[in-house]
């Protein structure tokens, strides 16, 4: 595996000029200022903070990147596993995210070594597409509190859904401003600029802008320190054995959506840049990234389309793009945080809202309904109810199941 590798490195790196490191740095820089905006959300929405989503989408896009099973691969949080971790967060506490970071970094370790990763190629597409909507339901209404400055309580989305019966409802309207500011930015930005000046950062500026200048009473990020060693992180006295029981089953659910959306980002990088893909590979990185990422206050990072997209389209020639757009995450760090930490949550609930709104695979959606193929349909809406009100694992197993009969 180690020799195959660096076959890939020899491949991907023969001719490397001075004019292919250019493109690998303005790739770079252009994927930074997609993945600024997003890190800060969805290490929010993860709950945990914005700069545990910082300190992810840095370290990801270092060591998950470096190692990749292919060029065009760009780590970090993503929302769909922010809807998991909300959950597990809510059950079991903040620090419960470290351990769970690291046991799933462990599975998915072992799913590598054992040269597993085309298993993932069995599940099918209906079933794919139904948990990928079902996560995004689960993102728009995890925004509920951050956009309307509002309380909930419960461990899972329905729970809090629930919960506003008996703690009310009153919206902070000025927080539900500044939400529709970035929904409003996000919606008619040119579709033709956001492939350099990506609509969530412009958004998000705007919103920060309006904030202060009308001088807002409404939550904002808090402060971003000047560390990518957090002051809560995974310390190894809190892997304990009694502990770590409990944490098998959401390690196992972690695991299972990180090689879910690795593999299909992968798969679908590898169409676009026309490149071969190893997912044994890509499995190992994944797995090294997320047993090293809590040790430094990160959260669980899979390989995000999103990113990965715009650095195919930017011009990116090899991995190292990622890093390029790693250490544009770390300037940032270091020179924007007080900027950073005057951001509206209730901005960032807005860039997930249109984010979780446009994860729905529509054109597989809206095929599978007018070709009205009703297995598919049937599988879909399984698998969509499941991971709203069970757990990804369990969703999972039911569209497998389903998919059998």
């Amino acid at each position: 595996m180690f020799q195959k590798f660096i076959s890939m490195l020899k491949f991907e790196f023969g001719g490397y000029n001075t004019a292919k490191l250019g493109k690998d740095v303005m790739a770079g820089l252009t994927v930074t200022a997609v993945a600024l905006p997003l890190a800060l959300a969805f290490g929010v929405s993860s709950g945990a903070d914005a700069a545990a989503g910082l300190v992810t989408a840095i370290l990801a896009g270092l060591l998950i990147g470096a190692l990749s099973g292919a060029s065009f691969q760009i780590s970090g949080p993503t929302g769909a596993m922010s809807a998991i971790l909300i959950g597990i967060v809510a059950k079991y506490g903040p620090e419960s995210i470290f351990t769970v970071s690291f046991l799933a970094g462990i599975i998915i370790l072992l799913v590598g070594l054992l040269k597993l990763g085309k298993l993932v190629n069995m599940i099918p597409r209906p079933v794919i597409t139904g948990f990928t909507s079902g996560i995004a339901i689960i993102i728009a209404l995890g925004q509920i509190d951050n956009f309307f400055g509002t309380v909930s309580n419960g461990e899972n989305v329905l729970e809090k859904m629930k919960s506003y019966g008996a703690l009310g409802f009153v919206p902070n309207w000025s927080a539900v401003l500044i939400g529709l500011v970035v929904i409003a930015v996000m919606l008619v930005w040119p579709k033709k600029w956001n492939a350099r000046v990506p609509s969530s950062l412009v958004a998000i500026i705007v919103a920060a802008i309006v904030s202060i200048s009308l001088g807002l009473d409404i939550k904002t990020v808090g402060e971003i320190p000047k560390s990518i060693f957090l002051n809560n992180r995974l310390k190894f006295s809190s892997l304990e054995w009694n502990e770590i029981k409990k944490f098998i089953s959401p390690a196992i659910s972690i695991a299972a959506l990180g090689m879910i959306e690795s593999l299909l980002c992968g798969a679908a990088g590898s169409r676009m840049k026309k490149e071969p893909f190893d997912a044994d590979q890509e499995l190992l990185s994944q797995g090294i990234g997320n047993v090293i990422i809590p040790f430094f206050g990160g959260v669980p990072a899979t390989a995000a389309i999103a990113r990965s997209s715009v650095a195919i389209k930017s011009g990116a020639q090899t991995r190292l793009c990622g890093i390029f757009h790693a250490v544009g995450l770390l300037v940032s760090m270091f020179l924007l945080g007080p900027v950073m930490a005057q951001l509206p949550l209730s901005a960032l609930a807005g860039v997930l809202i249109v984010t979780s709104f446009r994860m729905h695979e529509w054109k597989d959606i809206k095929y599978m309904f007018v070709k009205k193929f009703k297995t598919a349909i049937f599988k879909f809406s399984i698998t969509m109810i499941a991971t709203v009100v069970f757990d990804l694992t369990i969703a999972i197993l039911i569209g497998i199941a389903v998919s059998a009969l």
